[in-house]
């Protein structure tokens, strides 16, 4: 479970299920995309593909965790566990042996910002899958039984996230980066506040949240454009016209350095790290991408992984990631080590990320990476739902239709001076770092500040 993710670290969206294969490459895909608007008005970015009779769907609507109550974080993870649990005429048994009997996969999920879904279907249940939806989004019964149900649910996984090392380090993680901003609060919620969410809670934050106004649909798959308008209309016409969302203000994450120790008595240390990021909009933000790949987003080619894994068997696996929300933006990476071990391997993950603040990458590492990063393009898009996510992505990225396309261009057009601007940029303040284990007393003292970089 990714603690963190209010959006993958990557520039065509989240994780995701292979469903559907896609015959084309991204070029041609690209030049397949549709912007379709239903009678109704509903938009939706659309692929028609044949290849198999099969149909993806994503969508999103604006709010996310940040419209959950203040005092009351995980209202929004309760409605997306609550929405297939019975609606309209059925009863949750009943509504889960028609998505079982027809091979539909209906999901939702309340991120940061979106209160996203996800409909797949054969391309023959279409009209059943996407009625299911409707019923859903309109008619979900919220009733007494399910509640607590999925309340104990909810309950019994943040008790475990309790004595997770993963789970405590990214919460202590957002705190010390956010605050009390929204940003700082948990999606799933609280052991101290799911008990008090009620369903007056969760239909309020329905009828705020699930309006037209906000929804994003991208659809690839085995059907018309004529049909598929009919469909969305169907399912998302009767909808609100408008939301109502509380307005959440942008937010900088805390300046580093800081550091945090919470003791856990656990086999392994956890090191979560970061800092401020760059805004998918900023004209760094792609020489960030790149930039980061060298560090700590390319596996085993990464420069922490050869510092930390490699050269000193510090640890099993570490990654850096840059991640960009509406509001604000971080660079996060994560580690595990012996506790014995873990002074050592902060240590070593300031070194290096001290290193390539002050001197940047080699040309060498930065064509490299623009290769690997262009390439990998094609293996992100191979599926129908790959490319559904990714278009629905691109939507609440504010980036154009045609940005498949486009992308390899931006990356080959990152400088080496592009890429030295943003690695000094993103680590030339130090890290947020929060250790979580059994660490001896040093690793909790406060780091030292970086030196100012020239």
């Amino acid at each position: 479970m990714n603690y963190f993710l209010t959006r993958r670290a990557a520039l065509i969206g989240g994780a995701c299920l292979a469903f559907t294969a896609l015959s084309t490459a991204p070029s041609e895909a690209a030049a397949k995309i549709q912007r379709l608007v239903s009678p109704g008005g509903i938009e939706a970015w659309f692929v028609q593909d044949a290849t198999v009779p099969l149909i993806a769907m994503e969508y999103a609507f604006g709010g996310g965790a940040t419209q959950d109550p203040a005092g009351k974080p995980g209202v929004g993870n309760m409605v997306a566990d609550l929405l297939d649990e019975g609606s309209g005429d059925l009863d949750s048994k009943t509504f889960h042996e028609r998505l079982d009997r027809r091979a539909i996969e209906l999901s939702f999920s309340s991120t940061r910002d979106y209160f996203r879904g996800s409909l797949r279907m054969l391309k023959d249940n279409k009209d059943e899958a996407f009625d299911l939806l409707r019923m859903s989004l309109t008619s979900a019964h919220f009733d007494p039984t399910d509640v607590e149900r999925i309340r104990a649910q909810v309950t019994s996984g943040l008790r475990r996230d309790s004595t997770n090392p993963t789970a405590l380090a990214s919460r202590k993680f957002l705190e010390v980066a956010f605050g009390d901003h929204p940003y700082g609060r948990q999606a799933t919620g609280t052991l101290d506040s799911v008990p008090k969410i009620d369903v007056a809670d969760m239909k309020d934050y329905v009828s705020r949240v699930l309006a037209k106004d906000t929804l994003r649909v991208a659809v690839v798959g085995d059907v018309d454009a004529d049909t598929l308008g009919k469909l969305l209309d169907k399912t998302f016409g009767t909808l609100p016209a408008k939301a109502n969302l509380a307005a959440i203000a942008d937010v900088v994450a805390t300046k580093p350095p800081q550091r945090a120790f919470i003791p856990l008595d656990v086999p392994q240390t956890v090191v979560t790290f970061g800092g401020p990021g760059i805004n998918r909009h900023d004209p760094d933000f792609m020489a960030g991408y790149v930039v980061n790949h060298i560090l700590g987003g390319g596996g085993l080619s990464s420069r922490l992984y050869k510092e930390v894994r490699e050269k000193r068997g510090l640890a099993y696996s570490v990654y850096e990631s840059l991640l960009w929300m509406d509001h604000s933006a971080l660079f996060v990476g994560n580690t595990g080590t012996r506790a014995d071990r873990a002074g050592e391997t902060v240590d070593a993950i300031e070194k290096e990320i001290h290193r390539i603040a002050e001197e940047g990458p080699t040309q060498k590492e930065l064509d490299e990476a623009k290769s690997y990063l262009k390439g990998s393009q094609m293996l992100a898009l191979d599926t129908s739902s790959k490319l559904a996510q990714a278009l629905l992505q691109y939507q609440l990225d504010k980036l154009p239709i045609d940005y498949i396309e486009k992308r390899n261009a931006i990356v080959d057009a990152v400088t080496l001076d592009d890429a030295r601007k943003a690695a000094q940029r993103l680590w030339g303040h130090g890290l947020l770092t929060v250790v979580v284990g059994r660490a001896p007393q040093a690793a909790a003292q406060p780091a030292a500040a970086a030196p100012a970089a020239n």
